[in-house]
């Protein structure tokens, strides 16, 4: 391995959005590690592993490692961590994306129809963003010029499946603005970008479904590889510091950095429809 390339970590990259941030950083030079808890011997619906991910970033030409993880475990998560920033020295860029996804997420009606299934995006997600970037912090330190990224969505501010969901959202933007505070001092920027409807293959099912409400969104949905450009990007921008402790818009970020889809078109920003991002409050009671 070329030991100047920069090191990133994508967690949840078997499939979806991070396996196209993890594509991404593999196309911009890093060498990108790859997490997911789905092998070739439990196969996942949708298809896809982290291993699968790392071998397509390979082939591409550049350089990966999958690692099989159950982001679940803290004691495996903490190991992983350490694993890494004792090999390296550093980590560059840490992308908080793995997240339980329950199967009741999308299902209509209100949350006690619901059972408490729903609570593992809290666990996965939320709780489970805060463990990795814990485990990762000492060496997003040694880096200098990290960045740590936080997957998420309108649904941090506006209804949207529900406050299983809702609260999930919002306790992640509300780290990333805490943690930057903290990583301020050490050079490390720490921000949570708002998705728009991303064209996993998850959601290409959501578009397909008789009379689905996304259907008319489907169009202007964002591919994961643009949010994987966008990332670098945020990485490689000057003014990355200025930006940290912020909840950003990731179409309105392709948009100023020049970034569009394979086609040339550029995905709308949901903030007319959807709402404003937080602002964080610049008080601090330490």
């Amino acid at each position: 391995m070329n030991q100047e390339r920069r090191i990133a970590v994508v967690t949840g990259g078997s499939r979806g959005v991070g396996k196209g941030i993890a594509l991404a950083l593999g196309a911009h030079g890093y060498h990108v590690y790859v997490t997911g808890r789905t092998t070739g011997e439990k196969a996942h619906p949708l298809g896809g592993t982290a291993e699968e991910t790392a071998q397509a970033i390979v082939e591409a030409g550049g350089s990966a490692t999958g690692a099989v993880l159950d982001h679940g475990d803290d004691d495996a998560v903490q190991r992983f961590f350490r694993e890494v920033g004792e090999r390296h020295g550093r980590i560059d860029v840490l992308v908080n994306n793995a997240t339980a996804i329950p199967r009741e997420l999308v299902k209509p009606g209100p949350f006690w129809e619901k059972s408490l299934d729903l609570l593992r995006i809290v666990d996965v997600g939320m709780r489970s963003h805060y463990v990795a970037t814990h485990a990762a912090a000492p060496f997003l330190v040694k880096a200098g010029g990290a960045l740590v990224v936080f997957t998420s969505s309108f649904g941090g501010r506006c209804y949207m499946h529900g406050p299983a969901y809702g609260m999930g959202k919002a306790g992640v933007d509300k780290m990333a603005m805490d943690m930057a505070v903290d990583f301020q001092p050490f050079d490390v920027a720490s921000v949570s970008l708002w998705l728009g409807l991303v064209k996993t293959e998850r959601n290409a099912a959501l578009f397909d479904m008789p009379n689905s409400p996304y259907a008319h969104l489907a169009k202007g949905a964002e591919s994961p590889r643009l949010v994987g450009e966008v990332v670098a990007a945020l990485h490689a921008d000057p003014r990355r510091m200025e930006r940290s402790g912020q909840v950003l818009i990731t179409a309105e970020l392709a948009a100023e950095y020049g970034l569009g889809e394979a086609d040339g078109t550029q995905p709308p920003s949901h903030r007319p429809m959807l709402g404003d991002p937080p602002v964080r409050n610049e008080a601090k009671v330490l």
